[in-house]
């Protein structure tokens, strides 16, 4: 089951963390992986990495905040690969700040990496999908979207929007053969969140607070991201899969 031979994944943010999991995890069920970032040394090392672990992959580095770049960088490899099966839409950026000197400029600057970006690309990978009457597309939600926390306002929003699109996507992309879901990740050890789990307190409150007591790690997402890669999701869509230890519920 979950075989992915001759499938074509395109994995958003993926030189690192969750990401890069996921690329490997894509590979070994026998996908072709395209990998992405901003930093083209830094894929070119990623991919040497992957061929070495005998997994198939492409670099294709842009900025998902430059939305004409990366429409651009998605039909030039497509020119090369033909098509693309499997869309995991997991960069994303942060900013930690209390909500009453939360500045504008970043609530909007991450709203649009987090939500404004992911819509645009998403759609256009959607339109090449609905061509092939085939396709798998997964977002990076958040557990903040399911449950709150201070001083993360505008990653909240846009993840929480973005939730509420995948629901919206799997009803309007269904007749396409496109499915949508979304993984939740609960805490993880990323270099997203390095100043959490470096922060001795914190990982003591979260360990009294997770169920398993413990912080989770890439490859526990890339486990849940194969199955909504895979042909046999096929009736599951529209779902958000929290992968949280139990965080989200226990009270």
């Amino acid at each position: 089951m979950f075989d992915l031979s001759g499938q074509v994944a395109l994995v958003t943010g993926s030189s690192r963390g969750i990401g890069l999991a996921a690329a490997q995890a894509l590979g070994r069920q026998g996908a072709t992986v395209i990998i992405n970032g901003r930093d083209s040394a830094r894929l070119e090392q990623v991919k040497h990495e992957l061929g070495a672990q005998g997994i198939a992959a492409l670099a294709l580095p842009f900025d998902i905040t430059d939305i004409d770049q990366g429409i651009q960088a998605i039909d030039d490899v497509l020119g090369l690969v033909g098509k693309i099966d499997i869309f995991f839409s997991n960069a994303g950026v942060q900013h930690r700040e209390k909500l009453l000197q939360f500045p504008l400029s970043d609530f909007e600057r991450v709203v649009f990496a987090n939500l404004t970006s992911q819509w645009a690309l998403g759609r256009h990978v959607a339109s090449v999908m609905a061509k092939q009457q085939y396709g798998r597309i997964i977002f990076t939600g958040s557990i903040t979207a399911i449950l709150g926390r201070k001083e993360i306002t505008a990653y909240t929003a846009a993840k929480s929007a973005l939730h509420g699109l995948v629901r919206q996507w799997a009803v309007e992309l269904a007749d396409s053969g496109i499915t949508v879901n979304a993984i939740a990740p609960g805490y993880i050890k990323t270099e997203l969140t390095r100043k959490l789990w470096d922060d001795a307190e914190f990982t003591t409150w979260l360990q009294s607070r997770v169920p398993q007591k413990k912080w989770g790690l890439p490859d526990d997402i890339a486990s849940a991201l194969v199955f909504f890669a895979a042909k046999e999701s096929q009736f599951v869509s529209g779902q958000i899969l929290a992968v949280d230890g139990g965080l989200s519920t226990s009270m």
